[in-house]
Formats: C-alpha cells, structure tokens, sequence
C-alpha cells in the first residue's frame, strides 16, 4: 500500500537524520523563503483578525506567532502562521504540484518544534519529511486535482501530519503512517475561494498546518487511521482528482529530493502570472519600451492562468494579485510587481487602467499541455509605430531552470521583513537561519520590535 512506503520513508529519514549538505541547504532556504512570506503578511488581513479571534489563547504554550510578540498552543499557532505565511503571495511553490509547500509544512514544524524544544536538524529534517511526501503526492494527482481543488489546502494537510510525525516520533513508521491517514480524510480547500475577493485563500494554508498537528499529535498518542485513504475507492484520490500517479509519488524517495527544486517567488502575486510579467520586463529592458508607445499586448499562456487570473478589472488588492491584465500593466509602468503594486493609488491609476485596455489573453494549446512542468508565456507588443516584439518565456525567474540565487533571496528576505522587524533584528534572525543545524529552534529571535509588540497587544484585545 502506498502509505506503507511513504510512512517508511517519512521514519527512516526522521530517524536517521543523515540529510546531505545540498538538501540541508535547500531547506535553510525554504525556512527563509517562509519568513519573507509571513512577517509582512503580520500586519495585514487575515493575520490580524485571527490573532484577536484567539486571543484568549494567546500567551499560552509554547508555540511562537513572529511578528505578534506572543505564544498559543501548537494547533492554534500553525492554523495563524500558515495563514499569515499564504497572504502577501510571495510563498514557495512546487510546480509539478501546482502547490506552496512551505505554508502548511514550516509553520507546522515550527508549532511542533517550538513545543517538543527540538533542535534546528530535527527541524529541517521534518521539513524536509514534509516536502517530499507532500510535493510528490501534489504532482501525481495533477491536473485533474487543481480543476476545483487547492492542494495548499488539500496535500498541505498531508505534508503538514508527515512533518509532525517526524518531529513528535522520530523513526516510528506506525505514527507516520497514522498521521499521514488522519490529514488525508480532513485535506480541504476549493478553488473559488480565491476567484473572488475574500480571505478564504489564505486560510487553505493554514487548515492544513493545523490540521497537521492535530493529526501528527493524535497519531503519536495512538489514534490510528485508515491505511488505503490515499488510494481507496472512496479514498483521497479517488475523492480529489480521480487517480494517483503511483509512480510519480515513490520515484526518487530519499534519493532525488523535491525540496532542491522549488522555486521561490520573484514577484508579490499569483504564480500563474509570474512568465507574462517576466516576459514583459524582458522586452522592455531588451527594447526600450515605453508604455505610452504600446498600440496593443496580447498574451498567449496557459488555460489555467486564464482560468484563475484573467480577471480585467480587479477592484481590490487580493483581486489584483489574481489578475494577469494588471500585474502585466504594472510591471510595464512601475518595472516590477511588489507589495506596493496592490496599495490603492496604483489599482486605480488611470495610466494603469487604461494600459490593461490593451491587453488580450489567450489560451495557447501547446503552453496548456506543458502544464504544469512548465508555467510559460508568449507575449507580443505591438507599437503605436507598428513595430513588433515578442518573447517568449518557457519558465519563470525563481524556478530551477532559473532560481533565486542566495543573494537575491536574501534581498528578498531583506525587503520583506526588514520593515516589520527592523535591520539589525532581521539580519540577526537570517544569520540564524542560515546556521540552523548548529541551534535550538527556540534560539530563534522570532520576536518583533517592543515597539510593534505593543502594537499587536493593543489590536489582540480590542
């Protein structure tokens, strides 16, 4: 049975701990990549309401929220920071999963790690345990799986348990089996809930840490569950995409690891955008465009870019984080898309607005069938001369065939976080990072500035 082989994989290498340098520095990058995500996603909605609706299980436990200078119990703690973590959009992804595998799982770890006081190797190993299990089973339920479900939300809650178990039973195959089985049943997370301005999306990520903990938890106490859920007739897969591809799933285990190919956002909204605007950029730096000469754009991707960000008049921020025609538009006035692309000025600057008039998208039959190995772009700009341009963008900036070296995304970590911690608190906690096999995870300085503490004292108990 499939689980018996994820479940011997997840014990073995939490029991071993023996993870490669190449792997160990993979995961360092992903535990930075997370906190760019999450410290800037402190200061806005969901996180906000979220803390104030668990106030009164706030300073309790052990369980750390960065960035609100306060504790709660591990559940509660992984259903905030993994919401948090999926709100400003710059969150990991793994392509072939059409999945952010670093929402559910890190902030999961990190519940369990700040609880059990686990030292930084147990906790990259559980990530790591997390990432592999989780990505694969995210790529081999592709695509029919992402037709109407999130698998943030869906296979998060899996590699969130798995992460768990190898923190919580480290070497016990019966607990992660156990906790692997329980998440399943409870994986959630559809998509029209980012079709449309809500909070919904952000939430997906966080279920599924939750959910990890209660399942990794429970597991490790001797709750047990079914072990055919992924495969069975009324199982995960049958439920959630029809099939699984077995293969895909225990090609390469604790061989080939996933977690050395994830890519890491390069710009502040929905992936499925990120070749048009990097295409885009590309003409203009190649051919010295400047918007107000532009006759037309059209956009050739992929349908499920058109599907989940072909919307033409976003209103809001989340709105245009999920609309191609705008991120497009932006990029081409601003020269990047940023946390500062979603403020209010730049949504309804007219110069903007009525560059997106000019877009057209189509879904090219070819990028549509390379999905989701490739997330590509072909982008032609016409001139009001009638001259010509084209590029076409196979892959995105940020994934393996093109990653984020170190120090970009340190730059990006840099930019991210540095406004809510402050420099020397947020250079202090990424040398931490980068050292994390060497400390205790409750080494980490998590906290916020005394100043911004205060701050969220305030916003908790109103």
């Amino acid at each position: 049975m499939l689980i018996h082989e994820l479940a011997h994989y997840g014990a073995r290498e939490s029991g071993e701990r023996t993870l490669t340098d190449p792997v160990l520095h993979h995961t360092k990058r992903a535990v930075l990549d997370w906190l760019a995500a999450l410290y800037p996603g402190t200061r806005m909605s969901p996180g906000v309401e979220l803390v104030r609706a668990h106030a009164d299980e706030t300073g309790v436990g052990f369980a750390r929220l960065p960035g609100f200078g306060t504790t709660t119990f591990p559940a509660t703690a992984a259903w905030i920071n993994g919401s948090v973590s999926h709100t400003v959009e710059f969150d990991d992804i793994f392509r072939d999963g059409v999945y952010h595998p670093g929402c559910p799982v890190v902030s999961a770890a990190l519940a369990a790690a700040d609880t059990r006081d686990a030292d930084g190797l147990a906790f990259m190993t559980a990530i790591v345990v997390g990432y592999e299990i989780s990505t694969r089973l995210a790529a081999a339920i592709q695509p029919a799986h992402y037709r109407y479900f999130h698998t943030t939300g869906t296979v998060g809650s899996i590699g969130a348990a798995a992460a768990v178990a190898a923190l919580y039973a480290p070497g016990d195959q019966t607990v992660m089996q156990h906790a692997i089985a329980t998440a399943a049943t409870f994986a959630a997370g559809l998509q029209q809930a980012f079709r449309s301005d809500a909070m919904t999306k952000a939430l997906h990520a966080g279920h599924a840490a939750a959910v990890g903990i209660r399942a990794g938890t429970a597991a490790a106490a001797g709750v047990t569950g079914v072990a055919d859920i992924l495969e069975g007739e009324a199982g995960f897969a049958a439920a959630l995409g029809g099939s699984l591809n077995l293969p895909v799933v225990t090609a390469g285990l604790g061989v080939d690891y996933n977690i050395t190919r994830i890519t890491q956002k390069n710009h502040g909204c929905c992936g499925h955008t990120f070749a048009s605007i990097d295409a885009v950029l590309a003409l203009q730096q190649e051919h010295g465009i400047r918007p107000d000469d532009i006759a037309s754009i059209h956009v050739a991707t992929y349908q499920t870019a058109i599907n989940v960000t072909g919307n033409a008049d976003p209103l809001t921020a989340f709105e245009g984080k999920f609309s191609l025609p705008y991120v497009v538009a932006h990029a081409l006035r601003h020269g990047s898309v940023r946390l500062d692309a979603f403020d209010t000025e730049r949504l309804t600057d007219t110069d903007t607005r009525a560059l997106m008039k000019k877009i057209s998208l189509t879904a090219d039959e070819a990028l549509t069938a390379a999905f989701p190995r490739h997330r590509s772009s072909r982008v032609t700009i016409v001139m009001n001369s009638g001259q010509t341009h084209e590029h076409y963008a196979q892959d995105r900036k940020g994934d393996p065939e093109c990653p984020l070296d170190d120090d970009e995304l340190n730059d990006k970590y840099d930019e991210l976080v540095t406004p809510v911690l402050g420099a020397q608190a947020a250079a202090a906690l990424k040398s931490q990072v980068w050292m994390l096999e060497a400390l205790q995870v409750r080494q980490l300085s998590l906290s916020c500035r005394l100043a911004d503490a205060e701050h969220n004292k305030n916003f908790i108990l109103k």
